[in-house]
């Protein structure tokens, strides 16, 4: 073997550029953040050939000191941090202090600066690949700073092979752009490329300018099919926007999270927000939402990547419930307002004609065999109850309810129905598949969880580390109806499962809960399983295509529609109603031409 030698730095700078320097988008990444970091309020991107020929950000933030330009362009130089004590609770975007220093290695760099106490004079710096000594001039410039980088990987070819076309390129700076603009309404941006404007990003300081700016960066799909969140517990904060379950991607590409304004992609949130929407998506279907979660700096270590994308949460188990029931919760509290709160206001409708059988007459109609029925609880039980009941929910307001009045049936499958703002069609089945569902859950829930003890205990060999799991999470696997015990350092028993799931395979299920424990620190997979079988029966004990329903039934659907959690999608994520205001309507027919 060679004798050990200590890399030139030039050489040590450029394998240090390949973990922060992979494309031109990596290096928008480090410039803003920095921008940031140093109290910019605006930010302008000059972008030529996708960033491969030019990538030039402009600030107007506090500035870099004229002699300390020379040392920013160096490694392990920053102003970010003194001690190791800082890197406990970090504030700031940026502070490896080494961003600079690879660019400059792989391209051809130039820094500009001025401070406000530095006077009328600002200064440049230059370093040009393996040429790392740099040279100061004086410039025009305003208080603030720019950084230049002009043809990435030139003095590396193996690297630049690797970049894509100029499009692709741009597409993944135009990416990074959007994340970072997302992070920071307060601030405006601005990005042209090859001379054309393609942002511009004014501040947004009201919740009408931010929903604005969340239109322009996610496109007016997200914002019309999104709502609002607010969550506070255990010194956590989740804010920001969730898709509708009916708006889903086909890819996991419309999806920013921030930790303390830092965007971030963790295994831990990941499964937490896909576990929150598991009851609502359709199968091989993502969420769209832009959330914040602002937590105390020493609570989570974003010291763990080079990137920096990736965190480490001190209480993981903490911030994957927090934000799991943050957000199932939200997805529960959405009714069939949040879906019309965007739609004109018209002149309000007329209310369907009153029924034409007399209310004692329509209390046999809803009675009849095979009829669609409320829930039990809250039925009548009387013809003259049925009438004051009918008259206080469907004929007896001012206000028409979100989900209007029945006027018909289509082909014994869609219920038609009159709100004030236009029409609103059901999908009859899958409606009532879904109030079934939500009641046998709640019944479920309010009846408490029933074990069924195996008549002859199920041995399993497993690893140390799944023994020692099953051990620590005894109790908790308890409640969910999961009895473990440990018999031997590599070996479990079960002794008790859920009594819904006394057919299933236990061993695998107990594996996959195991494995879900350890690394998430959280599992669903008892829930999941349980809800499968219950959106297997609701199915089944729902109406059916082709049963013609009364006024009288089609308008209880629809008000128990409006009183139920997650009723917009069915058990399997598809929508249970649609919605055509009347100006859709008229576009339609073309009226108003």
């Amino acid at each position: 073997m060679n004798r050990i030698n200590r890399l030139s730095p030039r050489l040590a700078n450029q394998i240090a550029a390949g973990e922060v320097v992979e494309r031109p988008a990596s290096v928008l990444k480090e410039m803003l953040e920095n921008s940031l970091d140093a109290g910019a309020r605006r930010i302008d991107i000059e972008v030529e050939q996708g960033g491969k020929k030019l990538l030039r950000v402009r600030d107007d933030g506090g500035g870099i000191h004229k002699d300390d330009l020379a040392l920013a362009l160096s490694r392990h130089a920053t102003s970010k941090i003194a001690r190791l004590e800082d890197l406990e609770a970090i504030g700031s975007l940026g502070f490896r202090g080494e961003a600079l220093a690879s660019i400059g290695s792989v391209s051809r760099l130039e820094l500009s600066s001025r401070t406000a106490d530095g006077g009328e004079t600002g200064w440049t710096v230059r370093a040009e690949g393996q040429q790392m000594e740099a040279s100061l001039k004086p410039c025009q410039h305003g208080v603030g700073a720019t950084v230049e980088m002009r043809d990435l990987f030139f003095n590396t070819p193996a690297r630049k092979k690797f970049l894509k076309t100029e499009r692709t390129e741009f597409t993944r700076l135009d990416e990074v752009f959007k994340r970072v603009a997302l992070s920071r309404f307060d601030v405006q941006f601005g990005l042209r490329h090859n001379q054309r404007t393609v942002h511009d990003l004014r501040p947004a300081a009201t919740e009408t300018d931010q929903r604005r700016r969340i239109g322009l960066v996610c496109g007016p799909g997200f914002l019309e099919n999104s709502v609002p969140i607010e969550q506070r517990a255990a010194g956590l904060l989740l804010r920001g926007w969730i898709s509708l379950p009916a708006f889903s991607r086909s890819q996991a590409d419309l999806q920013y999270f921030y930790v303390n304004g830092r965007v971030v992609r963790d295994k831990i949130v990941s499964h937490a927000i896909r576990q929150a929407y598991h009851d609502v998506l359709y199968h091989g279907r993502h969420p769209a939402y832009v959330l914040f979660l602002e937590l105390d700096p020493k609570t989570v270590d974003v010291n763990v990547h080079p990137t920096k994308h990736e965190v480490r949460f001190r209480d993981s188990r903490l911030v994957h419930d927090f934000l799991f029931r943050s957000l199932h919760r939200e997805l529960g509290d959405i009714k069939p307002e949040a879906r019309r709160e965007e739609a004109p206001q018209e002149a309000p409708a007329s209310l369907p004609e009153q029924p034409a059988l007399p209310l004692r007459d329509a209390w046999q109609v809803r009675e009849a065999p095979g009829a669609y029925r409320s829930d039990p609880a809250d039925s009548p039980r009387s013809p003259d109850e049925f009438a004051e009941q009918y008259a206080r929910l469907f004929g007896g307001g001012e206000e028409t309810p979100p989900l209007g009045y029945a006027i018909a049936q289509l082909h014994g499958v869609y219920i038609l129905a009159q709100n004030k703002d236009g029409l609103i069609i059901v999908d009859m089945h899958a409606a009532h598949e879904r109030i079934t569902y939500e009641r046998m859950k709640q019944a479920l829930e309010q009846e408490r969880l029933r074990r069924q003890s195996l008549l002859v205990p199920l041995p399993l060999a497993v690893s140390a580390a799944e023994a020692d799991c099953a051990e620590t999470h005894r109790e908790s696997l308890l409640a969910l109806g999961l009895e473990l015990e440990r018999v031997a350092g590599e070996a479990i028993v079960v002794r008790q499962v859920p009594a819904l799931l006394k057919d299933a395979d236990i061993e695998q299920l107990v594996r996959d809960v195991l494995s879900d424990l350890i690394e998430f620190g959280a599992s669903d997979r008892l829930q999941s399983r349980q809800n499968e079988l219950l959106s297997t029966m609701a199915c089944h004990g729902s109406v059916r295509a082709n049963h013609r329903l009364g006024i009288h039934e089609m308008n209880a659907l629809l008000r128990d529609m409006e009183a139920t959690e997650r009723s917009g999608q069915c058990n399997h994520g598809r929508p249970t109603w649609v919605w055509q205001s009347m100006a859709d309507l008229d576009k339609l027919f073309l009226r108003g031409r």
